[in-house]
């Protein structure tokens, strides 16, 4: 057998210096649900239907929620995950490779007996990708305040039917709320559902999502419309790269993305999500946040499926390297990058990252 992934506890921590005696457990808490995925990559076209399609690759892995609390984890991040998994084969794949090999707290999770894991075939082609998903809703509710661990910014997603009091209750005791949002496919887009931004810290929607809210034409205009109503305001423009207004600073910020040969960008939103969280944590200046949280989710999207796909700082360290000594990159993009240099890890252990492999349960 060859070498076997060594649990992330064993990465940098790019919180050391900031670190006291009591202080949270947890860097970062997330709930959600864990679907196993399975992703088909190097498709010609779409499917077409009443014929078959065969894939030029494929992938397993954890999704969902395990694509972020895997993209903080490998960050060097302490995540503690709230979820329920599956009582069958999926479950204990899933279970095993988030807390065994990942090094991801599972404690306020559970297992649900009787109930399968929720499933997602993902479908990858012309840098865009088709999903098709089952599951049911898990039987027992998979966080309480008594599980909850204290941490120090939580991830959340905003929707029409509000926070969850578990959100609030984080918030009251010091954390940092980053929250996402998700399409509306009612196509009304009702700024109610952005009530929540009055909890949270930062407020990262994609830029469809901030100007359909926002009712502004372009992305900038979106971001400069949301930062009245939360104190950081990041609009992703895919590879395109993001913009942002930190309220807290004054500074504003528009990054542009890194050209790479995508994969597969299932998850890619949870891995910018992830770097973002990582810069803001450690105190970084707003434009390098964004840079370094494009550059994650650029590396992302040249493996399979979503969780094992995020990088750990020993691949961002060899892009940087790989770009100082051979080249590759322009002239702007090495200035804007400079700062790897005084922020990653010397004299760092190597160890495998887990990736995705065409199905689980090899019996060598």
């Amino acid at each position: 057998m060859g070498p076997q992934p060594v649990p992330a506890t064993d990465s940098f921590d790019p919180l050391a210096a900031l670190r006291s005696e009591g202080d949270p457990a947890m860097d970062v808490f997330l709930t959600g649900t864990v679907f196993l995925d399975i992703v088909f990559t190097g498709l010609d076209h779409a499917p077409v239907r009443g014929t078959e399609t065969w894939a030029k690759g494929m992938g397993s892995s954890p999704g969902g929620v395990a694509n972020m609390a895997t993209a903080l984890r490998r960050l060097g991040l302490r995540t503690a995950l709230a979820a329920a998994f599956g009582d069958d084969m999926y479950g204990d794949y899933c279970w095993n490779a988030l807390s065994t090999s990942e090094g991801i707290d599972l404690s306020p999770s559970h297992r649900a007996k009787g109930w399968h894991s929720p499933v997602t075939v993902s479908m990858a082609y012309d840098g865009e990708r088709t999903m098709v998903s089952h599951g049911h809703e898990a039987p027992e509710p998979c966080i309480s305040a008594s599980t909850r661990p204290l941490s120090r910014a939580c991830v959340t997603s905003l929707s029409s039917e509000g926070v969850e009091d578990w959100v609030r209750q984080a918030q009251s005791e010091g954390a940092l709320v980053f929250a996402d949002t998700g399409w509306d496919e009612t196509g009304a887009w009702d700024p109610i559902a952005l009530r929540g931004l009055s909890l949270c810290h930062a407020f990262l929607p994609n830029a469809t999502e901030a100007m359909h809210y926002s009712r502004a034409d372009t992305p900038e205009a979106a971001a400069a419309a949301l930062a009245d109503l939360v104190p950081v305001i990041v609009v992703t423009k895919g590879p395109e790269g993001a913009v942002a207004v930190d309220g807290t600073t004054g500074e504003r910020a528009d990054v542009p993305g890194l050209v790479v040969d995508a994969l597969d960008p299932t998850g890619a939103g949870d891995v910018f999500m992830a770097g973002f969280t990582t810069g803001t944590l450690a105190g970084w200046p707003l434009a390098d946040r964004l840079a370094f949280a494009n550059l994650t989710a650029a590396l992302s999207v040249q493996h399979f499926g979503g969780s094992l796909s995020a990088p750990g700082w020993r691949e961002i360290s060899a892009w940087w390297q790989y770009a100082r000594r051979i080249g590759g990159q322009s002239a702007e993009v090495m200035r804007r990058y400079g700062f790897l240099d005084d922020v990653l890890p010397a004299g760092q252990a190597d160890w495998p990252l887990l990736r995705a492999t065409p199905t689980i349960g090899f019996r060598s």
